[in-house]
């Protein structure tokens, strides 16, 4: 094909994090361990969540939602990463590159937008605690995790659409260990200043808007904390320091790759950031959010009680 109308690049070469063939191992043994754990702690609240009647609560079916997304969210990524880890070839096939990108944006941008949707449930349950549960109700929680799924999907339709119309000319080496936005526009040999202008225009309220109201919200929910008696005081703080350190976590390392001009990109500290809310985040939200709560432990101890019990 010529290139000067169209792509001459039938795959993608992802270069991942090392050449050397001792340090292969280490980096397999730690994905994969890290990929189980999340998997383990998404799968065990899913299920908990489920069948336990203690937690069919609005917060638990936002907790479930988002276990589901953060299962989707390191399997569009870290599969594929173990494969090329054992695996001398490194490639992937172009329009797979793109499936990967725009399942990474979904499940990615879904995460962000139920974060924000918990910190909204969480504000209510504190600031306004008798209308929970007309505020929250299962109705609301459902069509706001429906919201979610569609605001991102548009959001990544446009994204892929616009890479799908860039040209990409001789090298075909991605610096990193999955199909990213900012490596695949490194790449491209077309003018990338659309896509540039999407992501600041478009990208920034999409991500950074969902962060600005949880701040807001975190904002009116310690003050009215303040007020609370030190037991309760306690245990407002104590639920929400967990979520927002995972939340500033999520977004300090999505800024720092997204929102930087593509000629200002460092692969290496786009791949270290990569990791961090690819791997690092979704694999710990079930055990941070949830697996530390009371209920949650008791539901666990009672279905390891009936599981030992009908053997």
């Amino acid at each position: 094909m010529d290139c000067e109308n169209g792509t001459d690049v039938a795959e993608f070469v992802l270069l991942g994090f090392s050449s050397q063939p001792k340090e292969k191992p280490f980096f397999f043994a730690s994905f994969l361990l890290m990929y189980g754990a999340g998997l383990l702690g998404n799968i065990v609240m899913v299920l908990l969540i489920t069948v336990d009647a203690r937690l069919q609560t609005p917060m638990y079916f936002l907790l479930r939602s988002l276990s589901v997304v953060d299962m989707g969210f390191l399997t569009v990524t870290v599969p594929q990463m173990l494969v090329h880890l054992l695996s001398s070839s490194k490639a992937i096939p172009f329009y797979s590159c793109m499936a990967q990108f725009f399942f990474f944006y979904v499940f990615g941008v879904t995460d962000i937008f139920m974060v924000s949707v918990m910190a909204l449930d969480r504000y209510v349950a504190i600031c306004n605690p008798l209308h929970y549960a007309t505020v929250m109700s299962q109705k609301v929680c459902g069509r706001l995790v429906a919201g979610c799924w569609i605001v991102s999907t548009l959001h990544s339709m446009l994204h892929a659409g616009l890479l799908l119309r860039l040209s990409y000319c001789g090298d075909n080496h991605l610096s990193h260990f999955f199909c990213d936005h900012q490596p695949l526009l490194q790449l491209s040999s077309s003018d990338t200043s659309a896509n540039e202008a999407a992501i600041f225009f478009e990208g920034v309220p999409v991500i950074l808007g969902p962060f600005a109201f949880i701040v807001v919200t975190y904002v009116r929910i310690v003050a009215a904390v303040i007020k609370f008696s030190a037991a309760r005081r306690r245990k407002a703080f104590s639920t929400c320091s967990s979520h927002l350190t995972m939340v500033l976590l999520f977004y300090g390392a999505v800024t720092g790759v997204y929102f930087l001009p593509t000629s200002s990109y460092s692969s290496q500290r786009g791949t270290i950031f990569a990791l961090v809310y690819t791997i690092v985040t979704p694999m710990s939200n079930p055990y941070i959010y949830s697996l530390r709560n009371k209920d949650v432990k008791k539901a666990l101890r009672n279905l390891l009680g009936r599981i030992s019990f009908s053997h």
